[in-house]
């Protein structure tokens, strides 16, 4: 069985050079040039607050271990 990939997934495997500037046309088409640098920050902003909020998570779980380990043994 192959494994699905998120690009499979969104249908993005096979865009080429041609296809993304297509997508871009558009993109400046719908939103004009002055609103494409907002979404960007946008889209910046909320990919940091994701990976904050993932390291979060991934410092928070060794944590706890450490903690149930000082607590008393972990059952088995």
């Amino acid at each position: 069985m192959t494994s699905i990939t998120l690009f499979t997934l969104l249908f993005l495997g096979n865009l080429g050079a041609t296809e993304f500037l297509l997508i871009f046309m558009v993109v400046l088409l719908l939103f004009g040039g002055q609103k494409i640098p907002e979404l960007m920050r946008g889209l910046g902003r909320g990919i940091r607050e994701f990976n904050s909020a993932k390291n979060s998570v991934e410092d928070e779980i060794p944590q706890g271990m450490r903690d149930a380990e000082k607590g008393g043994k972990l059952d088995k």
